[in-house]
């Protein structure tokens, strides 16, 4: 089945949701790029998406080969110039909205999730080096980063370590030239190693020398494949993963210093920000990713919503389609609905965000509000629009063949890379629901109830201002059980509020208010009961021991 990207949908809720005209004056560009953006993602990304299920990336001797036709997909992207869409033009990008990139990302997810991971990361390592590294660092590396022609990786992750980032031990030794020699092993790297770029340029977590423990010794470097005289660096892919899902995304494992250590040697890096200032920096890189993140779980619940309905309108059962029976008919609405609720919440982080980057403090602190939101419920969104996909399929759903099951497969790792969903609660409970005195996160809240008028969204924003209160007056284990329930019902709240908004604009379509309305008299209803679970507290998660449990 062929993918369409949601280019009206895109621009109603840029137009709407994100207010792009306060953030360029051309919007005639800005129809421009969404409509180009969606015919590059069906054209060149989209007809390669089953072969990077059915063949996927390939290791052997370390080389990783990437599916025939990824690497001329990946040239026309460098080409068209969309890894510079929203990048500083400093650098040669051209200073877009970031809420632009976001509508690119969305048509890349949907088309070619796995493929989409490779400029995903590239786009985070341009916010980190412009942010954070030295002026020589960044005129020799970002024009060709931004450019695309240099893909970039983030290496955090360590086999004992896991989200426990302060447990790394990928050491870095400083050398006399300025530069450093990094030894360690990191994994769950993404685009690691492939063939679509001669370079790769690795950013890499590691602790130098008398670093404090945990995360406040943590350090940044910048690790390219290729060294500046030509030579081949000490970096290594050893292996990639054999997973569920985005099997065209290299999942490598990757060996810093291997070659060099018998001789006291290592894989050459320069630092980027300040010694033991690495968690900072890559929290930048990080905080970009898990918005894209969360796009992830927006553009696969796109396709796969788009699979379920033109395969309900073909297929017959008692004299009609499929699509005309109500259950069916309710997974479709369902479907649809979650995904352009989702679309409208990270849409508006990513405005937030632009708003941020021009001096304004109060969007900077809504989008940190947001973040964990968009990365946890649009990756749950994503889950349960392919589960849906599956089910309105019937059994032809679970084989293969149809391409039903492959979205499920794709969209269940979102939920748990760049901070696992249960990370993104914690974060929302822990540090959120607090910043900057709770007025962040109040004023969101406020602002939700100023536009409110269904009863069920009004109803829903009294039972999170309870929950809020509710948890800021918790012990810290009641919070943390109670964040999760707590996450979801605040998300479906932003979700509600924004397509609402959709449904009154007067261009609105009838898809569009009819996904509302079911939205806020569904979707909302649900999460009011989410409620008890956010005040629960601690006490019935530990009544019997974990051994009990097995």
């Amino acid at each position: 089945m062929s993918f369409t990207a949601p280019v009206a949908e895109q621009r109603a809720i840029l137009r709407t949701v994100a207010d792009i005209a306060e953030l360029t004056d051309d919007l005639d560009l800005v129809d421009a790029v969404v409509e180009a953006a969606g015919r590059f993602a069906e054209g060149e990304f989209a007809p390669l998406d089953r072969v990077g299920d059915t063949v996927g990336a390939t290791w052997r001797d370390g080389v990783v080969t990437m599916p025939d036709g990824f690497k001329a997909a990946y040239d026309a992207f460098v080409a068209g110039g969309w890894m510079g869409l929203a990048a500083p033009e400093a650098w040669g990008g051209q200073g877009l909205p970031l809420v632009l990139s976001a509508a690119l990302m969305d048509d890349l997810n949907a088309a070619n999730v796995g493929f989409a991971l490779c400029p995903m990361l590239s786009i985070g390592a341009v916010e980190a080096l412009h942010h954070h590294g030295a002026p020589e660092l960044q005129r020799a590396y970002l024009p060709k980063i931004v450019s695309g022609e240099w893909p970039a990786t983030m290496n955090l992750t360590e086999p004992q370590a896991g989200s426990d980032v302060g447990a790394l031990t990928t050491r870095a030794d400083p050398g006399p030239d300025g530069t450093w020699k990094i030894k360690g092993t990191k994994i769950y790297i993404t685009y690691g190693e492939h063939d679509l770029a001669d370079q790769i340029v690795h950013l890499v977590l590691a602790r130098t020398p008398g670093a404090p423990a945990g995360t406040r010794g943590i350090s940044l470097f910048l690790v390219p494949k290729i060294l500046p005289d030509g030579s081949r660096n000490d970096v290594a892919c050893v292996s990639i993963e054999h997973k569920l899902g985005i099997h065209a995304s290299p999942t490598c494992v990757m060996s810093y210093g291997e070659q060099a250590n018998e001789n006291g040697g290592g894989a050459t890096g320069w630092l980027v920000g300040p010694e033991n200032g690495g968690m900072r920096a890559m929290f930048t890189m990080m905080n970009n990713a898990r918005l894209n993140v969360g796009l992830q779980g927006v553009g696969i619940a796109e396709r796969a919503t788009q699979r379920a309905v033109a395969y309900a309108l073909e297929r017959r059962q008692s004299g009609k389609p499929i699509a005309e029976h109500p259950d069916v008919r309710r997974m479709l609405l369902r479907m649809r609905s979650l995904t352009t609720a989702a679309r409208a919440l990270c849409y508006y982080a990513f405005a937030q965000l632009d708003r941020g980057r021009r001096g304004d403090l109060a969007a900077e602190l809504r989008a940190e509000v947001l973040t964990p939101l968009a990365k946890a419920w649009g990756t749950d969104v994503g889950c349960e629009v392919a589960s849906l996909g599956i089910q309105v399929h019937g059994g032809m759903g679970y084989i293969e063949e149809t391409g039903a099951a492959q979205h499920l497969r794709d969209a269940r790792i979102a939920p748990i890379y760049e901070g696992t969903n249960g990370i993104q609660a914690a974060d929302l409970v822990g540090r959120k629901l607090g910043l900057d005195g709770g007025l962040a996160f109040d004023g969101l809240v406020a602002d939700a109830r100023a536009e409110a008028r269904h009863l069920s969204l009004v109803a829903l924003i009294d039972a999170v201002e309870v929950a809020a209160a509710s948890l800021r007056d918790a012990g810290p284990e009641d919070r943390q059980a109670g964040s999760f329930p707590f996450l979801t019902m605040t998300a479906v709240m932003v979700g509600g509020w924004l397509v609402e908004r959709l449904a009154r604009d007067p261009d609105a379509t009838p898809r569009t208010k009819a996904s509302a309305d079911y939205f806020l008299s569904s979707i909302v209803t649900e999460a009011l009961g989410l409620g008890a679970g956010a005040a629960l507290g601690a006490a019935p998660l530990y009544a019997v021991p974990a051994e009990a449990l097995a």
